[in-house]
């Protein structure tokens, strides 16, 4: 599973970073996280707010922090 975290390095985008690593790290899921902070390339996903998480290059939330419920869900569900 490859995740990607989409953010120009704002507090709010390094903290998104942070959550997944913890959920991850707590389901014991084998996923390989991507902070991508080159603005043309978050452009590219069609987000309008950061932070953004892309999980297997699907968009699947973009514009505040989940709650980690929230984010257990989301890696569950696009696996």
């Amino acid at each position: 599973m490859e995740i990607i975290v989409l953010g120009t390095g704002c507090p709010k985008c390094k903290a998104l970073e942070k959550a997944t690593q913890n959920a991850v790290a707590d389901m014991g899921i084998d996923a390989t996280i991507v902070k991508e902070e080159d603005i043309m390339k978050i452009m590219g996903y069609g987000i309008m707010h950061t932070p953004g998480l892309v999980i297997n290059e699907k968009v699947v939330f973009s514009g505040r922090i989940p709650s980690a419920s929230e984010l257990r869900d989301l890696i569950i569900q696009n696996q």
